[in-house]
């Protein structure tokens, strides 16, 4: 089946060492759980680095029926009255990025125990014939490989995601320029690495999009949770 909708929250956290019981009891234990019943929310999911190479060590992501409910009144006093734990976890983050994104391709087929993710800025120019490119080439058939059991391009919408900048009192950057993530999802991270690995080194020319600008890592997953 496809994803729980068309609106995704990912964050990217890392915490020190002697911080990581903490945090890792909270997220499994009260974060999740907070968020999956919040409104329009439905699964979230997290994930480990799963070759110590990632830029960030764990990464998580949030299912929602459409990206506006990433901006929900009720969403938004929750991020500014957070509970004494989250406070307490969130103050010890040493990492984190927040990415409130519209779910434009999903090639999802159940879930599997590994991921790998693309990130990339594309200029606004080229936006629609490389979505169009995911849709109908590099994805299509990513997703035919054996063990991958699906791929969405996740498209970040910064009107929504600055709303909850401003509610958690976090400075909006000028001339910001929307990111893309992929995501593909595999039996095991090892397999969904292989497939975005085939990504070309020297990134896609045609689309003026260096292998350089394109940053890629590889997750575990460890634990979710869905109402």
């Amino acid at each position: 089946m496809a994803l729980y909708g068309k609106g995704m929250l990912m964050t990217f956290t890392e915490t020190l060492n002697e911080d990581e019981v903490d945090f890792n009891e909270w997220y499994n234990r009260e974060h999740i759980d907070e968020r999956v019943w919040m409104p329009g929310f439905h699964r979230a999911r997290r994930y480990i680095d799963a070759d110590g190479t990632a830029a960030f060590k764990y990464f998580a992501t949030y299912e929602t029926t459409v990206v506006q409910d990433l901006a929900d009144p009720e969403y938004m006093e929750l991020l500014k009255d957070q509970s004494d734990w989250s406070k307490k976890v969130m103050a010890k983050f040493t990492k984190f990025e927040r990415i409130t994104a519209d779910i434009t391709i999903d090639f999802s087929h159940g879930f599997g125990g590994g991921c790998s993710i693309a990130w990339f800025n594309p200029k606004t120019d080229v936006m629609d014939d490389l979505r169009d490119y995911f849709r109908d080439d590099f994805l299509k058939e990513i997703v035919q490989a054996p063990g991958v059991v699906g791929a969405i391009l996740a498209e970040n919408n910064l009107e929504v995601v600055n709303k909850g900048r401003q509610a958690q009192g976090i400075e909006i950057p000028e001339n910001e320029t929307p990111s893309w993530i992929i995501i593909v999802e595999a039996q095991d991270s090892v397999t969904a690495s292989r497939s975005i690995s085939s990504l070309p080194k020297d990134g896609l020319p045609k689309f003026s999009l260096a292998g350089s600008e394109i940053e890629t890592s590889n997750y575990n997953l460890i634990f979710g949770n869905n109402r």
